[in-house]
């Protein structure tokens, strides 16, 4: 089991460029990161729509024989997680098929509550699913459309659909990018020369050489075509619920999401986080490399010497063999190794970003005193996770949760820490770019601003798929 939480998805599109899938390949190379099980490209040449996914990482699923075989001026990516679906290949996206229109490709990022529902509707219509995820009920739901063109067929198709979602659609002339009126999962508009690109974080526009113009808003469609750019508000908006944890771990620091950038929203989170939970201590640590920032912050309100104590090494791959039991608790020690010249005899703030099931954090706080270290103090700079997300992040279930199980005095003697602290709800919405109110903390304080639908099957659908994950908002 990771003890990390993991995000759904990466999602990669662009319009307007002769080399369009192999541009599409770098910016998923730069989200792989959001997903890492398999990796997909949609790619079109005006007549038809061809695609290419497997399982596995970016690199290891595309090379330039296959990006060849994918022609056009248009495409769309995709990396993923499972976290509505099991991990295999028919689950991949993007989704292709050709139906009595011509072709589409749908590439998804975060999860549709009510997808169950829909699902059994379309089922009992005689609509037949090839896959698990709730990515594809979008598909059928655009074939039984009878509106004359796409754009208003991915709008019909959306009006039923409820929860975290960014959509990238294709057909063989036009990219639809669209976000739900929340806001919950992050996607950026760019453009490069005269082609336009989307995707879930601004980092893939670096490593391609486009423009970062803007996010696209939440309940926002953006429809690119022949005719251009041109943007439409069709649904009905509602307050927004921005994920918090894209800027607490997931995105990458050089990203900017939501508007912001990353690295500046954890740094505040790190200075926020030594004002709220102090330590008598000598030196400041990250657990690297997604709390490098809020180390940073909270040495510079602390005062105290920022050092790199702990080591990552960058090169494990999937096929990593993990150890035989009887040498497990080794297995830390390949990703993280401590410099024990920093911390022979001294008292030491470790800064993470957070705390899932805690056997990381034990094993991380064993090693610090092992590499010589005479105090160990762990902040944490989000507050404890305690209830599991239902918009687009693969969390543990409820009991596997520390924070839900066990009070801070409990998780610091698992931990054994000398001392454990977290930063509030307040101190970390208070480091945030953007107001409180614009964000979802409801893994939390399990307060969920969209509902699961309260139909007995699909409460029992998702009650047996994750046995714990079931928490009545409020």
């Amino acid at each position: 089991m990771t003890e990390r939480l993991k995000e759904a998805c990466g999602l990669f599109g662009i319009y307007g460029h002769r080399e369009a899938a192999t541009l599409t390949y770098l910016g998923l190379y730069a989200l792989q990161h959001r997903g890492q099980e398999s990796a997909g490209i949609a790619s079109s040449d005006g007549e038809k729509i061809l695609t290419y996914k497997e399982m596995g990482l970016v690199s290891e699923v595309f090379d330039r024989n296959i990006l060849q075989r994918l022609p056009g001026f248009l495409a769309t990516g995709h990396v993923r997680y499972s976290t509505a679906g099991s991990s295999r290949l028919e689950n991949a996206q993007p989704v292709v098929v050709e139906y009595s229109r011509g072709f589409m490709a749908v590439a998804h990022n975060g999860n549709l509550v009510n997808a169950e529902q829909v699902r059994l509707f379309l089922e009992e219509e005689g609509s037949i699913f090839q896959s698990t995820v709730d990515s594809e009920v979008i598909v059928h739901l655009i074939a039984r459309s009878r509106a004359s063109n796409f754009r208003d067929r991915v709008i019909e198709a959306l009006k039923p659909l409820r929860g975290a979602y960014c959509f990238l659609l294709m057909n063989e002339k036009e990219i639809i990018a669209v976000r739900d009126t929340y806001g919950f999962r992050p996607l950026c508009l760019g453009k490069l020369g005269g082609a336009y690109v989307f995707a879930s974080e601004s980092c893939a526009f670096d490593i391609i050489d486009a423009k970062y113009l803007r996010d696209v808003e939440p309940g926002e469609m953006i429809i690119v075509n022949d005719d251009g750019l041109h943007s439409i508000h069709p649904f009905e908006t509602s307050g927004h619920a921005l994920c918090i944890f894209e800027f607490v771990y997931f995105a990458r620091p050089d990203s900017i999401i939501f508007g912001h950038n990353v690295h500046g929203a954890r740094k505040k989170l790190g200075y926020q986080l030594a004002l709220e939970q102090p330590a008598e201590a000598d030196l400041v640590i990250p657990v690297p490399d997604s709390s490098n920032a809020a180390a940073l912050g909270y040495s510079e309100a602390s005062g105290l010497p920022f050092e790199l104590g702990l080591i990552r090494n960058h090169y494990i791959g999937r096929t990593f063999i993990t150890p035989e039991q009887s040498i497990r608790d080794l297995g830390v020690k390949i990703k993280l190794n401590p410099v024990r010249d920093i911390l022979e005899g001294k008292r030491v703030i470790v800064v993470d970003d957070s705390i899932v099931r805690g056997t990381t954090s034990r094993k991380i706080v064993k090693m610090l005193r092992r590499g010589g270290a005479k105090e160990v103090h762990l902040r944490i700079s989000c507050p404890p996770i305690r209830y599991p997300c239902f918009y687009g992040i693969d969390t543990p279930t409820r009991r596997e949760l520390i924070g839900a199980t066990h009070q801070v005095e409990e998780i610091l003697k698992y931990i054994g820490a000398d001392s454990l602290g977290y930063a509030s709800i307040e101190g970390m919405l208070k480091s945030m770019p953007l107001p409180a109110k614009e964000f979802c903390v409801a893994c939390f304080d399990g307060k969920y601003p969209l509902e699961f639908p309260r139909e007995t099957s699909e409460k029992k659908h998702f009650e047996k798929r994750r046995p714990s994950y079931y928490v009545s908002p409020g």
